[in-house]
């Protein structure tokens, strides 16, 4: 199936919450959502893209600003899926349409936590292997990928929200 992404309107956030309770079964990551959105040194409207089912949107990604030291990146995530349309490949359609326009941001790479599984498909790596740490997610979870043929600097990560 071909999933039609785009940018995410302020219409859609009630229903990006949605998504993301049902996707996540819990109120901890759209509570995380909503701090992303409202901390203007994280947020960027228009790096929030959604797929759509009968123009409804059933899927989200989105790039927030991060920092490996005091090197800018993007952070991937919160990535999340309603239930009915999982492993349908419309995560896939809306995070590599996302990921395509990450080039457009000056930054030398992209990282994301989450499932080590899924995120490789993309090209992301552990951020181990980059050299990158952080205080709460070192492991298999924390990942990145070089924007382009630039390189992935080494570094303590931070985010202007911390989950």
């Amino acid at each position: 199936m071909t999933w039609k992404t785009r940018v995410a309107t302020p219409a859609d956030e009630p229903v990006l919450r949605d998504i993301t309770r049902e996707a996540f079964g819990r109120q901890y990551e759209v509570d995380y959502l909503d701090s992303l959105r409202a901390e203007p040194t994280a947020w960027i409207p228009e790096l929030a893209y959604v797929a759509t089912s009968d123009d409804q949107p059933i899927t989200y990604a989105l790039l927030t600003h991060a920092a490996i030291g005091s090197t800018p990146v993007l952070s991937l995530g919160p990535v999340a899926v309603l239930p009915a349309y999982q492993q349908q490949g419309a995560g896939d359609a809306v995070v590599r349409a996302v990921l395509r326009l990450a080039p457009q941001y000056d930054v030398p790479a992209v990282v994301v936590l989450g499932h080590a599984d899924y995120y490789p498909r993309f090209g992301f790596r552990p951020a181990t292997g980059f050299g990158i740490r952080h205080p709460k997610h070192d492991g298999p979870h924390l990942m990145a990928l070089a924007v382009g043929d630039r390189v992935v600097p080494a570094g303590l990560l931070t985010y202007p929200v911390e989950d």
